[in-house]
């Protein structure tokens, strides 16, 4: 029994003439997804993409999982191949789908028949298949709303494919269409969460990571760095900079008013992480920001935050709540790393009493206290620690 995966694409069924550049690039970032499990052929066939295993001991289950969680894909299936004459398919749909069918109480057949020179038309293939599984399925009825599962049969030029119901896909563009963004990437919730939703809209992500060795601990990078394995799951590799962030820190904390700390902070990483941003060719900046959350998430914040650099910067979870965002973190496995108590730098001398209403003039006067900052800068940025996470 012949298996593929049948692969439906979302977002770039709206696509124009440029429509085939964005279906290449998902094949090979499902090529890059699996290829480790043995070898595949890719045939674009209108809307669907198959995959079709090379190799009989090919983990099918292993490959409809990460297949699962690329971007661009709307819904896939595991279908069965078959001759295409109707007793063929009568056969096929029994056995092939016969667990299924079994645990079910309700069904309906779907037919859609490409080949138009097959002798039954689509309408004909639904009422006589499902006519013969009623049959056979004591245990099911019919039910066209609202079924537990829905068989469907394609007819295509050269075979016939049965298969049942849809896995819901990662949905977006596929990785790596729209150009590519540094994530400043802490060990908290709402990071990975910003990286994941700018990954969904086919952002390659490369990340930047901020640790003050002694004040935090090689734990704190060890979960950062899971996180960021969580996210590569969907995203693909990122290649990522680990920032020695302590020198900054403490001449802030030195130099500069308290209520100042955390805003000249997020500057400086911000100037740091633009510069490593621009080596990897990224064109923007992506942070888990969200409005009101912290102090340092004011909208006067904010912008003084984003006059420290000249690259645009997405802030996807803006306009979420925390339970939103928590939402987000447990559909991609990132919550329970997220809220080990392991410390990151954003800890590090915070403000008992943060300025939420910072004006520019008086942060730039603040930070102009700092010695030596544009060496301190260009020193973090030398010394930044790279790490490719796959």
């Amino acid at each position: 029994m012949k298996e593929i995966i049948l692969i439906k694409n979302g977002e770039l069924a709206l696509k124009g003439l440029n429509r085939s550049s964005f279906e290449d690039i998902l094949i090979k970032n499902m090529k890059k997804r699996i290829r480790d499990l043995g070898e595949f052929t890719f045939t674009k066939s209108q809307s669907t993409i198959m995959v079709d295993p090379v190799d009989d001991d090919i983990d099918l289950d292993d490959a409809v999982d990460r297949i699962s969680k690329v971007f661009g894909i709307a819904a896939l299936s595991r279908a069965c191949v078959c001759e295409k004459d109707f007793d063929s398919i009568k056969k096929t749909a029994q056995s092939y789908l016969k667990e299924q069918l079994e645990d079910a109480k309700t069904f309906k057949v779907e037919a859609k028949r490409s080949d138009k020179k097959f002798p039954m038309k689509s309408p004909e293939i639904s009422r006589e298949l499902g006519g013969y599984l009623l049959s056979k399925f004591k245990n099911l009825k019919v039910d066209v709303h609202n079924p537990d599962i829905i068989v469907t049969v394609e007819v295509r030029d050269k075979y016939a494919f049965v298969r049942g119901n849809n896995i819901k896909g990662a949905g977006g563009m596929p990785t790596g269409t729209s150009g590519r963004a540094g994530i400043l990437i802490s060990g908290g919730i709402d990071s990975p969460v910003a990286a994941y939703m700018m990954a969904k809209r086919g952002i390659e992500l490369c990340a930047i990571h901020f640790a003050s060795p002694p004040y935090t601990s090689e734990l704190a990078e060890m979960k950062v760095m899971e996180l960021l394995k969580r996210v590569a799951e969907y995203s693909g590799v990122i290649t990522t900079y680990v920032v020695k962030f302590t020198e900054i820190q403490e001449a802030i904390r030195d130099f500069c008013p308290e209520e100042y700390f955390t805003v000249i902070m997020r500057r400086v990483m911000m100037m740091i992480a633009e510069r490593l941003a621009k080596f990897q060719n990224c064109s923007a900046l992506i942070t888990g920001e969200s409005v009101g959350q912290v102090a340092s998430q004011t909208m006067y914040a904010l912008a003084c935050t984003d006059c420290a650099v000249d690259m645009p910067v997405f802030r996807p979870c803006i306009g979420m709540d925390k339970e939103e965002i928590i939402a987000v973190s447990r559909k991609i496995n990132t919550f329970e790393t997220s809220i080990q108590p392991y410390e990151d730098c954003c800890t590090v001398f915070t403000p008992k009493h943060p300025k939420t209403r910072p004006h520019i003039d008086d942060v730039l006067a603040a930070e102009a206290q700092i010695k030596n900052l544009d060496i301190m800068i260009e020193t973090a940025v030398s010394n930044a620690k790279k790490v490719i996470i796959k």
